[in-house]
């Protein structure tokens, strides 16, 4: 199983998780998506779910069970606080996750940054930590910021395995290159700036959904 997670909102976990999904299907993985709660804005045409439900040839609603949907942009248990709707926590998320037979790649998304809370009691870490992942995907923009942003994140869901990614990278701007040569060279992060090369690193990394588990 893998979590993608983000360094913050608007940095791009979905695309590239849906890309991630697409590429390792291409390759032979059987594959799918799950994303425990979202919320998104009232008339949006597609939601996270919908995207990756796209990527893996599913049910949107399999994807983000329904009653997990909340139709106002703010963190889902805010969301529902707001809609009136019932608190939950993230044991409820964990139990809720649904996959189905002979998944060689599970991938869950999660909603907003590292320290965004994802249920009452607990943030998008927390959920990470309860889902013992093989791997931790975290997106991160490549420009200014994300050094200081990186930090922060890992440290969050350490000790889990990690990977980060770095987003909308551009070799040939220089500061991008830097902070790649920072994040892997003296702060040690394993580093990727591609999809194929995060397809590689899950492939290697991975067992099959319900091979793994939470850390006893």
């Amino acid at each position: 199983m893998v979590v993608v997670a983000g360094t913050a909102t608007e940095v791009g976990k979905t695309f590239v998780a849906a890309a991630l999904l697409v590429r390792l299907a291409a390759a032979g993985s059987r594959v799918a998506a799950r994303k425990p709660a979202q919320s998104y804005a009232p008339g949006d045409l597609r939601t996270d779910a919908d995207v990756l439900a796209a990527a893996t040839d599913d049910d949107p609603t399999a994807v983000c069970p329904r009653h997990r949907w909340y139709e106002t942009p703010m963190a889902p248990p805010m969301a529902a606080e707001a809609l009136g709707r019932p608190s939950f926590t993230v044991a409820d998320l964990v139990t809720e996750l649904d996959w189905p037979d002979a998944v060689d790649v599970g991938v869950v998304e999660t909603a907003g940054g590292v320290r965004s809370p994802i249920a009452g009691d607990g943030d998008c870490a927390s959920l990470a930590s309860a889902l013992g992942p093989d791997l931790v995907v975290l997106v991160a923009d490549a420009g200014l910021g994300t050094i200081n942003a990186v930090r922060l994140s890992a440290g969050a869901v350490a000790p889990l395995p990690l990977v980060v990614l770095l987003n909308r990278f551009d070799p040939t701007e220089e500061l991008h290159e830097r902070n790649r040569r920072w994040l892997a060279g003296r702060d040690g992060y394993d580093v990727v700036t591609t999809v194929a090369a995060l397809g590689e690193r899950v492939r290697s990394k991975t067992t099959r959904v319900g091979q793994q588990g939470p850390p006893a």
